[in-house]
């Protein structure tokens, strides 16, 4: 097993990790990004992002690939595809299933994964019928009707994304109103493909090697009816990817990790940005300046244990 020592070692290669990796390789230490898939994190998976500033329209996997490339230009040491097997934060010590990596400090940015329904047939018809990414499977729903659950902009844009290629295309969604931008609800109001079904939610996914029907409940009335689908997209929320950390520093009541402004945790030395932590927006836009400001300040505690030269 490979043993290596870094100034700052990052957990994870989405936006956030990857801007953190050029912000502390920029400050002159010695930087390694790590991560359990390849890196672009979920923003990869977007068809098109709007609303990242300079770039009127945009692939997700092309602003992610220009990220890479500029984390490159600083040597920064990348190690994808690493199953991680423990950390321990407060001696800042990485292990996964081919290295250890011994740090001074650590940003944990690995980010968050859509939350799951929690209903019988989920599980086992994922692959088969449920998907959490509109982009990655879209394309297998082409003439065929789909739900989609959810009422943000993730839910809304990935509605519309899906009637490019089903036939028609459901939004479910427990209230009668979304929480969509105003442009976004706009856009999908006029989409005559997209259907709204309000006050309601999904209590079973049924079918027999494929999805065929989710079972739904009008909330008001508790009416129970049968939905024929051919394929369901849930998009209610983001569940932190901490389970390596749960115990170790302090978290909300939904398992987020709790940072001050500086994106500094209760743990020293060990900081936490993008989707992971306690944050009132989760943009690509808000994930890069935490990792900006993590990888300052990260730099900085170098700077007091006297690891790094003081900056004339």
């Amino acid at each position: 097993m490979q043993n290596y020592n870094f100034d700052t070692v990052i957990l994870g290669g989405g936006p956030a990790g990857l801007a953190a990796g050029i912000y502390a390789a920029r400050g002159a230490v010695s930087t390694a990004i790590v991560d359990i898939s390849m890196f672009g994190g979920q923003p990869s998976n977007y068809l098109e992002l709007e609303n990242y500033p300079g770039f009127s329209t945009v692939g997700g996997y092309d602003l992610m690939e220009k990220f890479e490339e500029h984390a490159d230009k600083f040597g920064i040491e990348k190690f994808p595809m690493q199953e991680i097997q423990s950390v321990d934060l407060k001696n800042k010590i990485v292990n996964t299933t081919e290295c250890t990596f011994n740090a001074k400090t650590i940003i944990i940015a690995t980010g968050a994964q859509p939350m799951r329904l929690g209903v019988p047939g989920e599980k086992e018809f994922v692959g088969r019928g449920v998907s959490y990414c509109a982009v990655c499977d879209g394309a297998f729903y082409k003439d065929k009707v789909v739900a989609v659950v959810g009422d943000g902009n993730a839910a809304v844009e990935e509605a519309m994304y899906l009637t490019k290629f089903a036939s028609k295309v459901y939004l479910i969604h427990r209230r009668n109103e979304l929480r969509a931008d105003k442009i976004v609800q706009e856009r999908a109001f006029k989409n005559e493909k997209l259907k709204f079904i309000w006050d309601t939610v999904v209590e079973e996914i049924k079918g027999d090697d494929l999805v065929h029907t989710a079972v739904i409940k009008n909330v008001k009335t508790g009416e129970l009816s049968n939905l024929e689908i051919n394929g369901i997209f849930p998009y209610i929320g983001m569940t932190p990817n901490v389970e390596m950390f749960n115990g170790q520093l302090e978290q909300d009541a939904r398992g987020f990790i709790v940072t001050d402004e500086t994106m500094k945790t209760s743990v020293d030395g060990v900081y936490a940005v993008g989707d992971v932590r306690t944050t009132p927006l989760r943009q690509v836009i808000t994930a890069t300046a935490d990792g900006a400001v993590a990888a300052v300040y990260a730099v900085k505690y170098l700077e007091t244990l006297k690891e790094v030269p003081q900056k004339v």
